[in-house]
């Protein structure tokens, strides 16, 4: 064996021998670097005669080729098998089950105010929707609220640029409601004819300044609103008696109107349940707030009190969450907890 083909067996052999691409460019150094021994003999040649250069550079050159072949050849090998590697990492089991995320679900509030729109919906009642950023007139001096009264405080209300507030309750959309209702029958109004009978819920989120463990800086209302020319308390006792009873899927829950004291309503009325079963059972328990629509409100709404008379009731969907599900801290529904809001998936 002459001296080049032992140049490249042993380029070849050392060559087999690098196991990563790094240590194969140092051996490749040894060989076709700048101080490399191929590159040495390629020096020797400036001493030999033409013709011995020739015949030896074709030599140097044939050996040179098969060193730089075993190197693509190595470098090759050595890719394949990081790729090969990096598959078998990174390969999939697909006998394995697949991974699925969890659907969502409504949160319980929103199953809440579905429950109650459905209720009202069977009787009769349209869902109204409204801003959430009112004037004081929709807020406040239309449902006869006056000047000096302690919502209109800074401590209980939300007040923003221009004079608006975050709505305090979501009694303005009964009044936007009415109006527009007023509006598309006006003419039969004005000529005495009998107005469709306005029957309106108004569910959405309201505003006060109050945080603890029963109230929230933002929570829900659902207001109702019925107003024709004969509607009187007892409708009211009816409808929310019913109301309540559906909702809680209770037959024998019982109802109680205590007198009190709204500006909106003239007479007024707290109401309370109080269930007959289960851990509750013989408490009372306020939900909600009603009477008959003061004259000054219906005059507000286009139409003569005289005439037209009516009820409005006005609940919390949140406290209706926690007496249906046994929640305890209101809190509890906006802080979103998976734990706590997959129970009601």
């Amino acid at each position: 064996m002459n001296e080049l083909d032992a140049i490249t067996a042993a380029a070849k052999q050392a060559f087999a021998q690098a196991a990563t691409p790094a240590e194969l460019e140092n051996v490749k150094a040894q060989f076709l670097g700048k101080s490399g021994r191929m590159t040495e003999l390629m020096k020797g040649l400036a001493a030999l005669s033409v013709e011995e250069k020739k015949s030896r550079g074709a030599a140097i050159n044939l050996a040179k080729q098969a060193i730089e072949a075993a190197l693509t050849d190595r470098r090759q090998a050595l890719a394949d098998a990081e790729l090969q590697a990096q598959l078998q990492l990174e390969a999939l089991d697909v006998s394995l089950p697949g991974r699925q995320r969890p659907g969502g679900g409504l949160h319980p509030v929103s199953l809440t105010l579905e429950r109650i729109e459905g209720i009202f919906g069977s009787m009769g009642f349209e869902v109204a929707d409204g801003p959430e950023i009112e004037t004081d007139w929709f807020n406040f001096t239309a449902l006869n609220t006056p000047e000096n009264h302690p919502a209109r405080s800074m401590h209980d209300t939300f007040y923003v640029e221009g004079g608006h507030v975050l709505r305090t309750h979501t009694s303005p959309m009964q009044i936007r409601h009415a109006v527009q209702h007023v509006k598309r029958h006006r003419a039969l109004i004005d000529a005495g004819g009998a107005m469709p009978e306005i029957r309106v819920i108004a569910p959405g989120r309201t505003y006060r300044v109050d945080s603890d463990a029963t109230h929230s800086p933002m929570f829900h209302q659902c207001e109702g609103l019925w107003i024709g020319e004969n509607v009187s308390f007892k409708d009211l006792k009816v409808v929310f008696t019913d109301f309540c009873r559906t909702f809680f899927e209770s037959s024998d829950l019982v109802l109680r109107f205590r007198p009190s004291f709204f500006p909106f309503t003239e007479p007024s009325a707290e109401i309370d349940i109080q269930f007959q079963n289960g851990p509750l059972a013989g408490r009372w328990l306020e939900v909600a707030g009603s009477g008959q629509v003061h004259p000054n409100v219906v005059r507000n709404m286009g139409l003569d009190p005289e005439k037209y008379i009516g009820f409005a009731f006005g609940m919390g969907p949140d406290r209706l969450t926690m007496l249906r599900y046994g929640v305890n801290d209101l809190r509890l529904f906006f802080d979103g907890d998976i734990r706590f809001l997959s129970q009601f998936q």
